[in-house]
């Protein structure tokens, strides 16, 4: 099942060059029911992410810094969710569930690029959030396109240097053997604990990632926090209730994207089993870039006005 090379450049052991994904079960029949569900899953995706682009795009009433900030988190979720989707749907119908060490490489740099980019961009969204809510009169001054434009970029470059780092780290460490992961993708922890290379140095990998994401994480709570102050101090009801639901979508995402993430990341081992991992794997992996478009747009009325103003202009 595994191919080595017979020695490492010091002789002392010999060295993986093919992985094995287990996937999410070893069930053919499972397998054979789960593949009509991913790949509708993943065709929705793309559909209403791809749609959402083209919405803001045609829109100019729509760009503005949330939207622009929402076209390139739809963008992120269409390649995070391309890199994992179609080999996951190929390996089902394989027997053999190899994967080569630099298409694994390769699948790694792109989930740890993307997940660490959507990571600063759902932090850039509610800086936005915060400033559009608690400094109104100021947020058209605030909130320059220049300003958007690098904090997108930002986000990107940030997710890039971090997966670089993390890809060219782990992927220098010795694999010995075995070479079999738990797993339906390339993920770090599985990588690592593969690894017979020294604890110390697995860790620090492990702390980059984890940096970023608490980083992160800590700009969002506090701009929520401010979010939340600002919102006591409406007098009116319906103020406060408007407040609210420009920023209720992105709060749902975020509790649902680090929620799961978390859960999976941060939990011990020992509490919960490997299949519970992947079940939550699957849905902050393939479910949340569908959801996200979806909930982004149910209750905001100015993308539902713009759908409509497309669809009028189809139709005559």
């Amino acid at each position: 099942m595994a191919e080595r090379r017979p020695m490492d450049l010091n002789g002392n052991h010999s060295i993986v060059t093919m992985f094995v994904l287990l996937g999410l079960s070893d069930e053919r029949e499972l397998q054979l029911i789960l593949f009509p569900i991913f790949l509708g899953t993943y065709l929705v995706s793309l559909i209403w992410n791809l749609g959402l682009i083209l919405l803001i795009r045609m829109d100019s009433h729509l760009h503005t810094p949330m939207y622009i900030f929402l076209s390139f988190l739809s963008f992120t979720d269409i390649c995070y969710s391309s890199s994992i989707s179609p080999r996951k749907l190929s390996d089902i119908l394989k027997d053999e569930k190899m994967i080569s060490f630099i298409a694994h490489s390769t699948q790694y740099f792109v989930v740890a690029w993307m997940g660490m980019a959507e990571c600063c961009l759902l932090a850039a969204m509610a800086y936005d959030r915060c400033v559009a809510i608690g400094s109104s009169l100021q947020y058209s001054a605030i909130m320059a396109p220049g300003l958007c434009g690098k904090m997108v970029a930002e986000a990107y470059v940030t997710g890039f240097l971090s997966s670089l780092s993390q890809t060219v780290s782990c992927f220098n460490l010795n694999y010995c053997g075995p070479n079999i992961i738990q797993h339906f993708f390339c993920d770090l922890p599985q990588i690592i604990s593969l690894s017979c290379s020294n604890p110390f140095i697995r860790k620090g990998i492990l702390l980059e990632a984890i940096f970023i994401v608490f980083g992160s994480l800590l700009v969002i709570l506090l701009s929520y926090g401010f979010i939340a102050a600002s919102i006591l101090i409406i007098s009116s009801a319906k103020g406060s209730a408007t407040a609210f639901n420009t920023c209720a979508s992105q709060l749902a995402a975020v509790t649902l994207f680090f929620g799961t993430a978390f859960s999976v990341y941060m939990c011990p081992s020992s509490s919960h089993s490997m299949k519970q991992d992947k079940v939550l794997s699957v849905f902050y992996v393939i479910l949340i870039p569908m959801l996200n478009p979806l909930m982004y747009s149910l209750r905001n009325t100015e993308l539902k006005a713009a759908l409509k103003k497309v669809i009028k202009r189809t139709t005559h």
